[in-house]
């Protein structure tokens, strides 16, 4: 992490003005090393609990290969003034000259990504994801909908492994464990969809979607762990983890093109 932690508010206010004037493309001060240093200092104080002290992750995305993977400084403000619905990241409404500031801090963090080897068969990896992993997870409209959407994959190689091998390790928004024991006596486990004061919604197991008015249950609680199984050696070995991966690189998008777009 370059960006210092804590700046005297003098700087703080002094790098904003700095960023503000500057006049570098549609985002004023993206380049500014003010600007940066501001952003950085934002960054710490409101997003590194989710997205990591490096930008990395916790709870939320990878922040430094956002450029990499096709984003633009237009789609990342927008992402940050609107946030992002049906997840735990919220709207923003800090000045325009703040987010741009932030905006600088994070374009500092996508250097340039060095390619991965490519190794192991994409064909059999197909199959294993068929096997193993189709029952909860989707690509292209096919599969389940209990685990995350795989159309589209921006993890590293080594995300990949991790989130396959130990899932619990990253509890992706909208897919946090829970368990609701109904006045009645029903338990029902499943995916957090949703919470508000009086009710809460979910995706049980058999991928059902359950809502319910808290005054109802007899108790609800955020479980430990992942809805996914640890897949160590004995069930995925090396070989075909290697394979899975291949196969799930194969739907990564290619660098410059916005995610989602053909």
């Amino acid at each position: 992490m370059n960006a210092k932690v804590v700046l005297s508010a003098l700087l703080l206010v002094s790098s904003f003005a700095v960023g503000a004037n500057a006049q570098d493309g549609p985002f004023p001060g993206q380049q500014n090393r003010g600007a940066i240093a501001s952003g950085g200092t934002l960054y710490q104080a409101r997003c590194a609990e989710c997205h990591g002290a490096d930008g990395k992750g916790v709870a939320g995305h990878d922040l430094t290969r956002l450029w990499t993977l096709g984003a633009t400084d237009e789609r990342v403000f927008q992402t940050i003034r609107n946030g992002v619905p049906n997840t735990i990241m919220p709207s923003s409404t800090a000045p325009d000259g703040e987010l741009r500031a932030l905006i600088a801090y994070l374009r500092s963090l996508n250097g340039p990504a060095a390619p991965e080897p490519l190794r192991g068969n994409a064909e059999n990896g197909e199959r294993v994801f068929a096997t193993s992993c189709s029952s909860c997870h989707a690509i292209n409209g096919r599969g389940g909908r209990l685990g995350p959407d795989l159309s589209r994959i921006s993890q590293s190689r080594a995300q990949l492994t991790e989130a396959i091998r130990s899932p619990a390790s990253s509890i992706a928004a909208g897919y946090q464990p829970v368990t609701v024991i109904t006045r009645d006596g029903e338990t029902v486990k499943g995916a957090l969809k949703g919470e508000d004061a009086f009710s809460v919604q979910l995706m049980d197991t058999t991928q059902r979607l359950r809502a319910y008015l808290k005054s109802s249950l007899k108790s609800f609680v955020r479980d430990p762990g992942s809805l996914m199984p640890d897949y160590g050696p004995s069930r995925v070995s090396e070989s075909d983890l290697d394979d899975l991966i291949r196969y799930l690189s194969t739907f990564r998008p290619p660098a410059g093109r916005p995610r989602g777009e053909p």
